[in-house]
C-alpha cells in the first residue's frame, strides 16, 4: 500500500508540474523617440517676421500672416498668429494671457517662463501646460512697439497627457527654437 501512495503522489506531481504557469503581462508604455531637429530659416512672404523652422514640419502661410507648422508624424500643429501693435499692446497681452489660462480647467499646472532677447528686441512668455488640456503649450512674443505674435500647440487627438508627453516635449523645444530665432523684418 505504501508503494501505491508513493506512486499516486509521483503521478500527481508529474501531471501538475508539467503545466506552464500563466502570468498576466505587465502594462507597458510606448516609448516614442524622435531624432534631433534640423532647422532652416523660414520664408514667410510679406509677414513681418522670420524664424527657424524644423525640417520635419510643413509650413502653411495665410495672406493674413496666420501660419500653421504641421507635424504629421506627431499628429500635432503649432499655430502662429501675427498682429500689428497699434496702441493696443495691453489688449494683445491680456488676450494672450487669457488664452493661456483658459486651459486651467483641465490642466494640472501652467508654468510661465519669461523670454527676453534684447539684441533682437523680442520679449515674451512661454506657457507650459501639463495635464489633459487641449493645448500643451502657448506663447507670445513682441517688440513692444510694432509686432505681436502668439502661438499654440495642439494635437489632432483627444488629450491624454501621458501618451502625448514625448511629442509635446519635442514640440515645446521647437517653440523655444522659434522664440529664440525670431527676428522682426524692418
Amino acid at each position: 500500500m505504501n508503494r501505491w501512495i508513493w506512486g499516486f503522489m509521483v503521478g500527481v506531481l508529474v501531471v501538475f508540474s508539467c503545466k506552464e504557469e500563466i502570468l498576466p503581462k505587465p502594462k507597458a508604455m510606448l516609448r516614442l523617440q524622435y531624432k534631433a531637429g534640423e532647422y532652416t530659416r523660414t520664408s514667410t512672404g510679406d509677414c513681418n517676421y522670420t524664424f527657424d523652422k524644423n525640417l520635419d514640419s510643413k509650413l502653411e502661410v495665410n495672406p493674413s500672416c496666420a501660419m500653421v507648422l504641421d507635424y504629421p508624424n506627431m499628429k500635432g500643429s503649432i499655430y502662429l498668429t501675427y498682429k500689428k501693435v497699434d496702441g493696443n499692446l495691453n489688449t494683445l497681452l491680456t488676450d494672450a494671457q487669457k488664452l493661456s489660462y483658459e486651459h486651467v480647467v483641465k490642466a494640472d499646472n501652467i508654468a510661465e517662463q519669461p523670454f527676453i532677447n534684447q539684441e533682437k528686441k523680442v520679449y515674451g512668455m512661454f506657457y507650459e501646460v501639463s495635464g489633459n488640456a487641449a493645448s500643451q503649450s502657448q506663447f507670445y512674443v513682441t517688440d513692444s512697439t510694432d509686432h505681436f505674435v502668439t502661438g499654440s500647440l495642439y494635437f489632432y487627438a483627444k488629450p491624454n497627457y501621458d501618451s502625448i508627453l514625448p511629442a509635446a516635449i519635442y514640440l515645446q523645444n521647437d517653440i523655444r527654437k522659434i522664440m529664440e530665432s525670431l527676428e522682426w523684418k524692418q
